[in-house]
């Protein structure tokens, strides 16, 4: 009788217990490896929602940058790059102005793909430096973060979770070359699914099916100039073969800044998930004349 008293003091004292520790038995660690410009502009306020909640994060980024920087939201953890803040700057203005110059189009595609093998090259860099970088490396497996949040289409980050042995969640608009479809073993038929910048709709005729299917093949020059260094990263650092899809098929979690509002809707696995206006938070009122006009119209 005496046990059966003792019993819901027990499971009283047990809750009580799981109160007071409860926010901070759901917080977590999180180490964060954006992609610089709009995309880290777009992640910068996940991150913000994380802060909010609870979570610790910390970003991770080479000293040369565009657009991160501290923020009282998270931790900002910076290594030295291979590049100066000059020959960054440089590679990025040049990246703007040759779509500006009024040349043949040939001209304008050599010069473009000049641009692209470049800066290709330095964000390799820049993913070498993190890591080749022991001391960093030995620095964030002795911080024991529970996820890694990142941008797939610059896969260092997927590379870095995969070293880590941390699960992996991908925050991105969309990866070139149907990679996320392969690495997810999603359905991608050709006939319904329009594909990146060929202007279909759901509805197609035989034509722009055919279109459909050729179209992306233009991609695959720019997908391997881009993407395939990563996956001999991956092979060396892992001590075996690694390829693309292993590194895109990684994540735990993919979470899509789109939304079929304003996308068609297409096959998705249990792990996609459509966040699509995470990115605008900070929504700002529409002035007096914006407002006048809108209901003019």
């Amino acid at each position: 009788m005496a046990l059966g008293l003792q019993r819901p003091w027990q499971v009283l004292a047990g809750l009580l217990l799981c109160l007071c520790i409860g926010r901070w038995a759901e917080a977590g660690k999180v180490l964060v490896v954006p992609m610089d410009g709009s995309h880290w502009l777009s992640m910068r306020e996940a991150v913000r929602e994380l802060h909010a909640r609870g979570h610790q994060a910390v970003v991770l980024s080479p000293e040369v940058n565009m657009h991160i920087r501290a923020a009282d939201f998270f931790t900002l953890k910076t290594y030295t790059s291979s590049y100066t803040q000059d020959e960054f700057d440089s590679l990025l203005m040049s990246h703007v102005h040759v779509h500006f110059e009024r040349v043949h189009f040939l001209t304008l595609f050599l010069k473009a793909m000049t641009i692209l093998k470049k800066g290709t090259l330095m964000f390799e860099r820049f993913c070498e430096d993190l890591l080749y970088n022991k001391d960093l490396i030995s620095h964030l497996n002795a911080s024991s973060f529970d996820v890694v949040l990142t941008d797939p289409v610059y896969p260092c980050g997927a590379v870095l979770a995969k070293y880590l042995s941390i699960p992996a969640v991908f925050f991105l608009r969309s990866v070139p070359c149907d990679l996320d479809a392969e690495g997810t073993a999603c359905p991608n038929p050709f006939s319904y699914v329009p594909r990146l910048l060929t202007t279909n709709s759901d509805h197609m005729t035989f034509f722009q099916r055919v279109k459909n299917m050729l179209y992306p093949l233009s991609l695959i020059y720019i997908c391997r100039v881009s993407f395939t260094p990563y996956a001999r990263m991956a092979s060396e650092l892992l001590q075996r073969e690694v390829s693309l899809v292993d590194i895109f098929g990684s994540a735990s979690m993919w979470l899509f800044r789109g939304d079929f509002v304003m996308d068609y809707p297409r096959p998705i696995m249990p792990n996609m998930v459509f966040v699509g206006g995470i990115n605008c938070a900070h929504r700002k009122p529409l002035s007096q004349v914006s407002r006048s006009r809108e209901l003019e119209v």
